[in-house]
């Protein structure tokens, strides 16, 4: 995992250490390139083996993404709901 490989870096470094190794993280090319290595090592890991795992990941995305579009219609609903509720 990317994050516990970055957490056992940064354990040993004192405070003052960890803006020259954050910094270049935060560069525009880093980023890029990151995102890059990414998609290849998905592609390589589902596209290029057949699975069906991709249709998965979008299906499943796709009813995350919906609900949290809905989130906000909904939370209001039900505040109206209570609202009326409580003075009834």
């Amino acid at each position: 995992m990317a994050l516990r490989k970055v957490y056992n870096e940064i354990k040993g470094m004192k405070v003052t250490e960890l803006p020259k190794y954050v910094k270049p993280m935060l560069s525009l090319d880093y980023v890029k390139k990151s995102v890059q290595r990414g998609l290849d090592n998905y592609n390589a890991k589902y596209i290029q083996t057949s699975s069906i795992d991709p249709l998965y990941h979008v299906c499943f995305g796709g009813m995350i993404f919906s609900y949290l579009v809905a989130l906000p219609e909904e939370r209001r609903h039900l505040e109206h709901q209570q609202h009326a509720n409580d003075h009834h």
